[in-house]
């Protein structure tokens, strides 16, 4: 296995001198200053493989060569969009790399309902409630019909927050839900927007009549345009799973379960169309068993990320220690580990701990905490050899 790390470019406070000193091999990144959409030139590319690898390391993965929306819903400019991916995706090729992890899921990435939930110990990690996101979805979003997708027990919980909800509380929902967990990865919302939940109606209502079938046809399009690309250049595409793996506003969401990812890699099953195993992503659904979904995808898995969840009897999950949580990543690293080719894995989401918090870190990215989950992975690789 190949210790990566998520790096967010020049800016990041995270530094490559940093991450060499910490053990890391290789950096997965992206070009964040290039719009959505736009094609990724050679020169681009070039620069950013130089500056990596000018500190002793590589650019091991693309995380991510965004996918617009108006590809995932099937829009009139999508052919358009889907040749200047391809042309992205060549200048990646003709630099030497070769491991794209990428999602297909609509208007929203991942979704967390508090960004700094306490634990015992003192630090602070990320967590979803379901009550929460209810409330969001029917008091502040007001979702037309959303009312349906909860039941009555949730829907009371809903009523007692209306009753203590202030105007603050309301403003960092919104803020948690729709901006800082988006804006910082190529989001459609960014930090500043002056009406994001405007905005975001607006994103949601593209989706109008776009179900399960239509956006699973959808993904089948995109894949079958850019697999000669990927075939050209032995450029691995790693579809990341929906985060969390159900179904969200109403919005359709296909990489969530076994039965899911048996579709897309029959669907097309060029080898190049491969899996970013999630760990934690998909250990946040109670109906995952992640350890044997990773025994039955290590074929076509190329990239992984190391995270693991815990989740209570009422479905709301929260980050949780590498070493413990559904994910088992005691059983996945040995699995991972010991198959003859290199696997890339990068430590996802760690605690908020010591001076963290003081630090302008991206949620759930921050040094010290994945630096502490790197070390208990790398004990983990100990002991595999």
């Amino acid at each position: 296995m190949e210790r990566t790390w998520r790096w967010f470019g020049r800016k990041d406070a995270v530094t490559l001198d940093m991450l060499r000193q910490i053990g890391v091999q290789g950096i997965v990144t992206a070009l964040h200053d290039v719009p959505n959409g736009h094609v990724w030139t050679d020169s681009a590319v070039a620069d950013m493989k130089n500056y990596i690898e000018s500190h002793g390391l590589r650019w091991s993965v693309v995380e991510s060569l965004p996918v617009c929306e108006e590809i995932k819903y099937g829009g009139p400019g999508r052919d358009r969009l889907i040749d200047n991916y391809v042309e992205s995706l060549s200048s990646l090729g003709r630099n030497g790399i070769r491991t794209v992890c990428y999602n297909f899921m609509p208007v929203i990435d991942w979704i967390r309902t508090d960004l700094a939930y306490g634990c015992p110990d003192g630090t602070t990690t990320l967590r979803f409630d379901w009550a929460e996101f209810a409330y969001f979805d029917c008091r502040i979003l007001c979702r037309e019909g959303a009312e349906k997708d909860y039941g009555p027990e949730l829907m009371a919980k809903v009523e007692a927050l209306d009753r203590v909800m202030t105007q603050e509380d309301r403003d960092r929902l919104v803020d948690t839900i729709i901006v800082k967990t988006q804006g910082f990865i190529d989001g459609n919302i960014k930090e500043g927007e002056k009406a994001p939940v405007a905005v975001f109606r607006k994103l949601l209502s593209l989706y109008s009549g776009i179900d399960r079938d239509a956006l699973r046809a959808n993904l089948k399009y995109f894949l079958e345009r850019i697999m000669p690309v990927c075939d050209k250049y032995g450029i691995d595409m790693c579809i990341h799973p929906d985060d969390p793996p159900f179904q969200v506003l109403g919005l359709p969401r296909i990489v969530t379960c076994e039965e899911d990812i048996d579709w897309l890699l029959s669907a097309v099953p060029d080898n190049h169309n491969g899996l970013t195993f999630c760990a934690g992503s998909l250990s946040s659904g109670r109906h995952n068993d992640v350890p044997a979904m990773a025994r039955k995808f290590v074929d076509r898995t190329y990239f992984v990320h190391l995270r693991s969840t815990e989740v209570d009897a009422e479905g709301n999950f929260m980050e949780a220690s590498h070493l413990a949580g559904r994910a088992r990543l005691k059983e996945l690293v040995p699995l991972f580990a010991g198959q003859e080719r290199n696997i890339p894995y990068r430590v996802d989401h760690g605690r908020c701990m010591l001076g963290d918090a003081s630090m302008p870190y991206n949620p759930g990215y921050t040094f010290l905490g994945r630096m502490y989950a790197l070390a208990q992975v790398m004990g983990m690789e100990a002991m595999v050899e």
